[in-house]
Order: structure tokens, then C-alpha cells, then sequence
């Protein structure tokens, strides 16, 4: 396992670091605004004393619901400096969804412009842009964490039991990724200047915006909800963008809608799904001078756990573009129970080192049978179970061979079809419902298809679409069902399961 040196453990500090050694260099972009990075660091400094002095501090976790913006980055970059951990949530998130989250968390301060629905917490609204925060103390008044080994962030993401589960991810699970002075799994740093368009609540988030922050480079906020052709061509031309991160599915979508829409940058970095061979073909044909990264990685492993360059050779692997070798500070090991499975076997992929999270947040018993303690080679070893198959081919190199339970990525989303379902038996009407992931030709998931019977004696039957518009108040959009099909009856399985692939075939 490759550790990083001399590079700070704490994502703030090593932000602090590049702000001491060029505080006139741009920071952080969104439209015409810009912040150098010394303005960021004096901003987040005032909020973190206006945040300590409501009770953010280590062992706390702060909700902050701002929208994508500079502002938001501050915020962060104060919650840390107060020594607790942020979780950026959506604003657009259904009020019951937010509620929910926010009592899982206990805060003791909410950031954002509006108090949401059912929330305690005080609420603490940044100033308008160009307003200064009178300082409420001494920067020595602003708790910090001790080392690397501090919670950062919390990630929600799609659970089986129809709650998200919230992740607990420490500060040098990200600062291991972008070692400064050492090759990464990408060129970050002076010069660079990577587009943010991802949610704040994903851990691409963190990508976008840490990998930039942290070692001397430049966020360039895309503005509207959703990045596409046009706006990439734009951030290229206007703010000088030479790094991207889109999902496979998105990368697909730019390939054919406007395949020269990346000319200028320097690397493309995409994943979360199974990379579809024709686009990558396509992309590699046109674009020779652009390094193409494939990323794999669960949220327990915060953002990355391998990568890997893909070449012309790699479109014709019998199976599928390889996810690669391990980012600095992880292992990654092929396991069958609690033994390793030799080079070539397939087994399950288990992830160790310092990018795993403490666990989920309220269950242990989750983070028990998620998180192990196994003896590999000799030495006693904490584990990350991902549930993904895989194999390592004689060069160590890992390839994704698919899961070994029904949870799919929709746009680079976890969906667990267990959360759908568990929604859709509270709608009154609904008796039985089954939620069918449905592979396109390339093996990406677009969505959701949901089967439900509906109840007797409701009158008029639940029609699909007052079900969809149910589930859209209850749900964020990439988990409500592609598709809503009512129907007499549901099939089963000989163990009376229900036969999920009956009802892909249809």
C-alpha cells in the first residue's frame, strides 16, 4: 500500500498551506465571481468562530444546505476549522428526506439560507457575498481535530431498509487521494482547474472541489443544475478547465451529442458505472492527447479506490475496461469468505487502508457486518466488504465482474431497489411491488422499472402515474422508478421470490 508523505492529514490544514503560499491565487470560480485563495481562507476563518460559537466543534456533525457556490465551499472549509464534520445536503431534496437525515445527525447548527421543515437546530445563514462576518474571537477560539483519523464528511447514500445510510468518512480518506509533491492517480495542483458540477451530498463532490483546493489549483463552479456540452466548452474557453469528472453514463451522453466538446482538456476522469467500449472507442479515436482515467469506488472508500489509464487495448478486453491499480494509501484485495482468491479468480472486492470510512452512522450492526477485522498475510487487517465481484489479472490490475446483490448505479448514483420498494408499500393503494434494474445494451443502469399490484378495495385503483408523483415527493429524483407498471399480479420464484427477471424480460 502506497502511503502519502509530508502531505497534512487534514483537509483544511493542507488548504491553509497552499492559502500561506499563494494567497492571490484563484481558488474557487463560479460565473464572473472569483475568490483568491487567501479570501477563502480569511472567509471560512470568520464563519468557523460564528460557527464554534454556536456549538459546531469535534464530535459534531453540521448540516449545510447551500446551494453549489463559493459561498458553500467557505462553509465547508469553516465547519472543518471548527473540528466537526459537514454534511452538504441538497436543498432540493424532498422536505421528509432532509428532515430525516438532519435528526440522524443531532446537530447542533444548521448552515444554510432557510431552516428546513421539522428542524430544531439553530440556523446560521452566511452573509451575502461582499459582506464581512465581524470576527467573534481569536482564530485560537476554533477547535481543530487532532489528526487524520478525525470524521470530515458524512455521504448519504441509498439504503436497504428505506432510510439513506449515512457514511462517516475521515479527513485523510480524501487528503490520501491528492498527495502533494507525489504522483496521484491524476495531475492535480498549480495550473489545473477542474469543473465542480457534481451534488455537494457526493463524494465526487469532494473530487471536484478537494482535489483543487488542497494542492493549489482551480474549482470552476459550472453553473445551472447540470453540466453538459455546451457549458464544458464554455468553462475550457472562459476559465481555462483542463480536468472533468462525469459519470459513464454522462460520458456516453457527451460522446454522441457532441464528441468535441472535450478539445482542451487535459484529462477526463469518469466511472461509477461500467464504461461502455464503442464511446470509449470513440473518444480515444478523436482525442489522443487527453488522458481518459476509468475510477472505481465505493462511498465507504470515499471516491476512488483504483484507477486506471485506459488505452486502445483496453476496448478490447473480454471483459470490459479494466478499473485498475490502487490510489495512494489503499489496498484492494480479492477475497472468497475471509481468504484470498488467487490472481484470475473472481471473488469479492474488499478494500483496506486510509479511505475507509468509521461506518454508518446510528448502525452498528451495518458497520459490523460491512467493516471486518480479517488477518491478511500475517498482519491484522480492518476490510471494507463492497459486495462488487472482481479479479486482478496477472498484472495486478482489477477488473469489475458485476455484484452479488440486486444494488445498481443509476448516472453514477447508488440505488438500492430495497429503499424504492420500502417507499412505495407506504403509498395507501399500493399491495405488492417489486423495483427491476434494467441493463441498456452497454450494461449501464438508466433507471428503475417498478411492477406494484394494487391494494383490494381501494377505489379507484392507484394509477401509475399518482404513484410516480408520490414517490417524487418522498424520494430524490434518481430514485424514483423510470417506469410504473400496474399490474393483476406478480410473479414468483419457485422459493417465492419474486422473479425480478420475468419482469426485466418484459
Amino acid at each position: 500500500m502506497t502511503r502519502p508523505s509530508g502531505t497534512p492529514r487534514l483537509i483544511h490544514e493542507a488548504f491553509a498551506r497552499q492559502a500561506a503560499r499563494r494567497p492571490e491565487a484563484t481558488a474557487v470560480v463560479c460565473g464572473e465571481r472569483s475568490l483568491g485563495y487567501g479570501e477563502l481562507d480569511a472567509l471560512a476563518a470568520g464563519w468557523a468562530d460564528a460557527l464554534a460559537a454556536l456549538g459546531a466543534g469535534p464530535g459534531t456533525v453540521v448540516p449545510v444546505l447551500l446551494p453549489r457556490s463559493p459561498e458553500l465551499v467557505a462553509a465547508l472549509l469553516a465547519v472543518l476549522r471548527c473540528g466537526a464534520a459537514y454534511a452538504a445536503l441538497d436543498p432540493k431534496w424532498p422536505a421528509r428526506r432532509l428532515a430525516d437525515v438532519i435528526a440522524s445527525l443531532a446537530p447542533p447548527v444548521i448552515v444554510g439560507r432557510a431552516r428546513p421543515d421539522g428542524a430544531d437546530a439553530p440556523l446560521w445563514s452566511p452573509p451575502a457575498p461582499g459582506v464581512p462576518l465581524p470576527r467573534s474571537g481569536p482564530a485560537a477560539t476554533v477547535l481543530s481535530p487532532a489528526d487524520g483519523s478525525s470524521p470530515a464528511m458524512v455521504f448519504f447514500t441509498s439504503g436497504t431498509s428505506g432510510s439513506p445510510k449515512g457514511v462517516l468518512s475521515p479527513h485523510r480518506a480524501t487528503t490520501r487521494l491528492f498527495p502533494e509533491g507525489e504522483a496521484g492517480f491524476a495531475a492535480f495542483g498549480a495550473g489545473h482547474a477542474m469543473a465542480q458540477a457534481a451534488p455537494a451530498s457526493w463524494d465526487a463532490f469532494g473530487l471536484e472541489v478537494w482535489s483543487m483546493l488542497t494542492t493549489g489549483g482551480t474549482t470552476v463552479i459550472a453553473e445551472g443544475d447540470h453540466l453538459m456540452p455546451h457549458r464544458l466548452r464554455a468553462l475550457i474557453r472562459r476559465h481555462h478547465v483542463d480536468t472533468v469528472w462525469l459519470t459513464a453514463s454522462l460520458f456516453n451522453l457527451f460522446v454522441d451529442e457532441d464528441s468535441g466538446c472535450f478539445t482542451g482538456l487535459g484529462q477526463v476522469i469518469t466511472g461509477g458505472e461500467r464504461l461502455s467500449v464503442p464511446h470509449v472507442r470513440a473518444f480515444l479515436a478523436e482525442h489522443r492527447d487527453i488522458v481518459l482515467l476509468n475510477g472505481y469506488g465505493p462511498v465507504e472508500s470515499c471516491v476512488f479506490a483504483t484507477t486506471h489509464r485506459v488505452g486502445p487495448a483496453d476496448c478490447a478486453t473480454p471483459t470490459g475496461i479494466p478499473v485498475g491499480r490502487p490510489v495512494p494509501g489503499t489496498d484492494v484485495l480479492v477475497m472468497d469468505g475471509d481468504e484470498r482468491v488467487p490472481r484470475g479468480t473472481t471473488g469479492e472486492i474488499c478494500l483496506a487502508g486510509d479511505g475507509l470510512a468509521h461506518g454508518y452512522l446510528g448502525d452498528r450492526a451495518a458497520t459490523a457486518a460491512a467493516f471486518v477485522e480479517l488477518t491478511v498475510d500475517g498482519v491484522r487487517t480492518r476490510l471494507y466488504r463492497t459486495g462488487d465481484l472482481g479479479f486482478e489479472d496477472d498484472a495486478g490490475v482489477l477488473h469489475y465482474r458485476g455484484r452479488k446483490d440486486l444494488q445498481v448505479k443509476v448516472a453514477g448514483h447508488r440505488v438500492e431497489p430495497g429503499e424504492i420498494e420500502a417507499h412505495v408499500r407506504e403509498v395507501p393503494g399500493v399491495r405488492d411491488c417489486v423495483a427491476v434494474p434494467v441493463p441498456g445494451p452497454d450494461g449501464s443502469y438508466s433507471g428503475v422499472h417498478l411492477f406494484y399490484t394494487a391494494a383490494p378495495g381501494h377505489e379507484p385503483p392507484l394509477e401509475p402515474r399518482a404513484l410516480r408523483a408520490a414517490l417524487s415527493r418522498a424520494l430524490p429524483a434518481y430514485l424514483v422508478p423510470r417506469r410504473v407498471h400496474r399490474r393483476d399480479s406478480l410473479p414468483y420464484t419457485k422459493q417465492g421470490k419474486p422473479d425480478r427477471s420475468a419482469l426485466a424480460a418484459r
